[in-house]
């Protein structure tokens, strides 16, 4: 157990489940078994967005038990499809179509599949123009740039019945599922607090200013629902992450919503009751970040559970002996898991069992890939084939993204937030519920449900 090939187990649990009956391991429906493609058949794969995340659709995509045709690669930035032909080429034997306008691509009707891997703001509208056009949906998280865009991806994901999937790829790591499986069946007692973390040691970034768009970028489909504005020096790359709420979701939307969908899976609960936030920016004063890097959170849930996110973006102690994870405290014992596997302990602090896999999924260094994602993507395309279920549905995706909406919106507002536990809306607060959705370029208001 403890040495637990994980390189293996992805290439053999794919090759098992691609001879798994269709009826066999989901039950569809009528209409939903009309929509699934058959489990022999190519998937046409195309991919929005080829930026740090790419790294991690190389290797799903290239093996040949995914049986899938990556037919475009497109990019707001032109030089970046290039180089990234030139990256997929050590894993594939034939050259995809390199195209800039999304939208184009879309509309092509032999493309089953869109992967949405752009900056935040384009995840949810992405998403539902690729639902619109018939293709099932692979989005990086967060799968929405703000709270009403979570509701209206599982309620498209109902209208349409095509496949979506957030990435949201701990879901898919064999040790995660191992414990939270555990955790479920009363391992450590009841569980009923978990502790969230990040640290990672950002550097200074510039202070954006008025400049020309780089030469290749089409900005205005960059922009793309956000309202229009000028174009700031060093904002395309990364560091739109920072620089407003035009089109990112601070780190918590960043990184957070990997950690706390463990630790609301392990839980087994959904919308909290109540959100505290002390957050603030606290390095680097005189750069160009302008949101918080440092925050800590506290989501209460009605049947007593509570939820704690300790984020440190440019700070890289390692509080909990690591430099991402979540604790599950319960009753009778603790568990600490992370994308590397697990350690459980008794009620007295003694390790009684671990599974510590030694996987390839990166922790908090740049770039994206690894096996963790690998799992995740080739768990999409075979429930796109309706021969393995979802290790994580949009509808998981989505409630997990709304805590760090929720997070992002009490750190704004300077409110400590009452909500709903029945779908998360916020009651004690005109000023916070106001955040909820967002206004958007004309022509590119959500569709209505």
């Amino acid at each position: 157990m403890k040495n637990n090939p994980r390189r293996q187990f992805i290439k053999k649990s794919t090759a098992a489940t691609l001879g798994f009956s269709a009826l066999g391991s989901m039950a569809f429906s009528a209409k939903s078994y009309g929509n699934i493609i058959g489990a022999n058949e190519r998937l046409n794969v195309a991919i929005a967005g080829l930026g740090r995340r790419l790294g991690a659709y190389y290797e799903p995509i290239g093996m040949k038990s995914s049986n899938v045709n990556l037919m475009y690669l497109c990019d707001a930035m032109e030089s970046q499809m290039p180089k990234a032909a030139k990256n997929f080429a050590k894993h594939i034997d034939y050259t995809p179509k390199l195209e800039q306008n999304v939208m184009k691509v879309m509309d092509d009707k032999e493309v089953d599949i869109m992967i949405i891997a752009t900056p935040d703001h384009w995840h949810a509208p992405g998403t539902w123009l690729a639902l619109d056009r018939g293709k099932h949906v692979y989005v990086e998280k967060p799968c929405s740039h703000n709270p009403r865009e979570g509701e209206l991806l599982i309620a498209l994901q109902k209208k349409y019945d095509k496949v979506v999937q957030m990435g949201n790829q701990q879901r898919s790591a064999p040790e995660s599922r191992e414990i939270i499986a555990a955790i479920h069946a009363g391992a450590i007692g009841k569980a009923y607090k978990a502790t969230a973390f990040y640290s990672n040691g950002r550097g200074e970034v510039p202070n954006p200013k008025v400049a020309p768009a780089p030469q290749g970028l089409d900005w205005e489909l960059f922009q793309g629902p956000a309202p229009r504005k000028a174009y700031t020096h060093d904002t395309w790359d990364y560091n739109w992450h920072w620089y407003g709420w035009e089109y990112g979701t601070a780190e918590t939307g960043n990184n957070a919503t990997h950690e706390l969908d463990v630790a609301r899976w392990a839980l087994q609960v959904d919308y909290p009751n109540m959100v505290e936030v002390e957050a603030a920016k606290r390095h680097f004063p005189e750069d160009g970040w302008v949101m918080y890097d440092t925050m800590e959170a506290q989501f209460k849930f009605e049947n007593g559970s509570v939820i704690e996110w300790d984020g440190k973006s440019r700070n890289s102690y390692n509080t909990y002996g690591a430099d991402r994870g979540t604790i599950i405290y319960g009753t009778d014992g603790t568990v600490f898991v992370n994308r590397d596997g697990y350690k459980q302990y008794d009620r007295g602090g003694k390790l009684i069992k671990e599974n510590m896999g030694g996987g390839t999924e990166g922790g908090t260094q740049l770039g994206g890939g690894g096996d963790m994602s690998t799992t995740h993507v080739v768990n999409f395309f075979n429930a796109v084939r309706g021969i393995e279920k979802q290790n994580s549905n949009i509808e998981e995706g989505a409630v997990s993204t709304l805590l760090c909406h929720l997070a992002n919106i009490s750190y704004r507002t300077g409110e400590t937030l009452v909500c709903d536990p029945k779908n998360g809306h916020i009651t004690n607060t005109k000023k916070a519920m106001a955040l909820w959705t967002r206004e958007y370029e004309k022509g590119w208001e959500p569709p209505k449900v």
